[in-house]
């Protein structure tokens, strides 16, 4: 889901584009609480320039968290067509899991402002999300890869779950397996 934007000049772009991945970069070092200064000063680009772009560190943090559930879409998206159904839904989970673990203090400082914006936003997010996974559930059930009786809710529920625990790489990976093998059509 993109967050749908003017037409914009070829230099713009080039500059939106930047500060977005470069807010990113330094979101994802300090938090959302860093200073908008280092967002710039990174970039290479002025404070007017960004300011231009995210009138406000809200609008800042929310272009960056839609770009992120934007890639985590097209990710499995792009998953629809893996030969392995079973594989490409798990895949795509444990790129769910490092989305939720790298994203709290994002979601949180989003969360903060007027509940009406953040509610439709997390919503169209959140739906966003659910059907992707959706789409690998059931591409996955009907291959025989899955359980049929598995509702798509409960997968994210779980992997949400793994997120949340705080658990390092390889315990995410273990606890995910199994997941996967509770989940597996017998």
């Amino acid at each position: 889901m993109s967050t749908a934007s003017p037409r914009r000049r070829a230099d713009a772009q080039r500059n939106y584009d930047l500060l977005l991945a470069t807010a990113k970069e330094v979101f994802g070092e300090h938090g959302a609480d860093a200073p908008l200064d280092e967002v710039a000063r990174r970039a290479g680009i002025g404070n007017a320039t960004m300011y231009r772009h995210f009138p406000t560190r809200r609008d800042l943090l929310v272009a960056v968290y839609a770009d992120e559930v934007t890639a985590l879409c097209a990710r499995g998206e792009a998953l629809l067509v893996a030969d392995s159904p079973g594989d490409a839904l798990f895949q795509w989970l444990r790129s769910f899991i490092a989305h939720v673990v790298t994203k709290q203090d994002l979601a949180r400082s989003l969360m903060a402002g007027p509940a009406g914006l953040h509610s439709e936003r997390f919503g169209q997010w959140h739906d966003a999300m659910l059907s992707t996974a959706g789409s690998l559930l059931v591409r996955a059930q009907e291959a025989g890869d899955v359980r049929a009786d598995l509702p798509v809710r409960d997968v994210l529920w779980l992997a949400n779950g793994i997120a949340l625990t705080g658990a390092d790489d390889e315990r995410a990976v273990r606890l995910l397996r199994l997941v996967r093998d509770g989940a597996a059509n017998r």
